[in-house]
């Protein structure tokens, strides 16, 4: 059966061949006839070497649309997943059309992800590649992705991105959290070793000067001991975050309990406490008591020597209880205070250090917090002082129906 482009040919050729014999008829003229002719018939040869014209453009994105199974797989996928012929997006999941814009369907793929080493990649005819390509400034700015490209049988490419942020963050951290605490560690063992020089070379021949180096050595090393302990204790609390706390704890006499263990500081005089009877919770009675110790201690701290460090514990409907401690002191600018839980954060360094902070106060009393399901806040005000509360859930068995 003839394609419409042969039967076309065939049409022209009769309809020269027509016109020759027309000619022929009226002008008598043979030779003439056969030139005409013959010209015909060239013109319409020269027309047909160019074989059957370029088909319509074949509308990918319909033709994928029209495979169900094809569209309900890339949807399946949680992860941004575009598939693409030559320089085109035919097809692209939910997640990637929110991650690039509902438009990128029938869009240059550059267009869609934007990224020279992206563009290199998705345009380059060869083999696959195994590496990754990672990619900054997709979605947001501090959002991370990895795209991975292959090529299918039949000569599209799927493009398929996952979201690195997280892992990146987590390492970033990783990295930040050893730097620090080798920076923290190595500054006591520095002194440490510089005041066991001198005191080698000969200045621990005199009683006075020997004592005070002695002195500043014994707070370095203390120094030392409470910044490993913090690590170590940081390091059990993460490792059981998963794991629910068993004990029922009565937090009015672990309060108690804490006070007088408090009872020889400076500031003992100023603690004042305003204790309700609450129903008890479920939780860790260690980690609670380290966190009564690190709230307390710091507001005793940073708190103005003469004024009151209150400690309250009331019940907050039927299923909380919170416990707070207020200062007054300084106070802290409203900048800092999202970043005061994060491993050796301080608003004043030589403050904390002098003051015997590790940094890591208020990182352990988070992550406790978060393992006993409660919530943790921190409300201050310059000039006038800090009130930090955690609430916590009661134990179950206790809760009114």
């Amino acid at each position: 059966m003839l394609s419409a482009h042969g039967f076309r040919i065939s049409l022209a050729l009769g309809v020269a061949a027509l016109s020759a014999v027309v000619g022929l008829l009226v002008g008598g003229d043979l030779q003439l006839t056969l030139v005409l002719l013959v010209g015909a018939i060239a013109a319409v040869l020269i027309v047909a070497i160019g074989g059957d014209p370029a088909p319509a453009p074949r509308d990918d994105a319909a033709a994928a649309d029209r495979d169900p199974a094809f569209a309900e797989v890339i949807e399946a996928i949680a992860e941004p997943v575009l598939v693409t012929a030559a320089t085109r997006v035919i097809a692209a999941n939910a997640a990637a059309r929110a991650l690039l814009g509902e438009h990128i369907l029938g869009e240059d793929v550059r267009l869609a992800i934007r990224h020279p080493a992206a563009a290199e990649r998705l345009l380059d005819p060869g083999e696959d590649h195994s590496a990754p390509i990672h990619l900054v400034g997709l979605g947001t700015r501090e959002q991370r992705w990895e795209m991975r490209v292959r090529t299918l049988e039949t000569g599209e490419r799927v493009v398929h991105l996952v979201d690195r942020t997280g892992s990146y963050t987590a390492d970033r951290m990783r990295v930040d959290f050893v730097a620090n605490a080798s920076h923290e560690l190595r500054t006591p063992l520095a002194s440490l070793l510089g005041y066991v020089e001198t005191l080698a070379d000969g200045a621990g021949e005199e009683p006075e000067i020997r004592a005070r180096f002695l002195k500043i050595m014994h707070d370095e090393a203390r120094r030392m001991d409470r910044l490993i302990s913090d690590l170590i204790s940081l390091s059990r609390i993460e490792a059981e975050k998963y794991r629910a706390p068993a004990e029922s704890v009565q937090l009015a006499e672990l309060i108690g309990q804490v006070c007088t263990e408090l009872s020889g500081s400076p500031r003992a005089a100023d603690l004042v406490t305003e204790i309700e009877g609450v129903p008890p919770v479920r939780g860790d009675r260690t980690q609670l008591s380290q966190l009564l110790h690190n709230l307390i201690g710091n507001a005793m701290k940073y708190g103005r020597a003469g004024t009151p460090v209150t400690v309250s514990l009331r019940s907050e409907g039927d299923t909380m209880v919170r416990f707070a401690v207020a200062d007054q002191g300084e106070g802290i600018p409203a900048e800092h205070i999202p970043r005061l839980t994060e491993r050796f954060y301080r608003v004043d360094s030589g403050r904390s250090r002098s003051l015997g902070g590790t940094g890591l106060g208020l990182a352990i009393v988070k992550h406790v917090v978060e393992r006993h399901r409660g919530r943790f806040d921190i409300a201050s005000t310059v000039g006038v002082g800090t009130t930090v509360s955690v609430r916590l859930p009661i134990e179950p068995s206790v809760i009114k129906s």
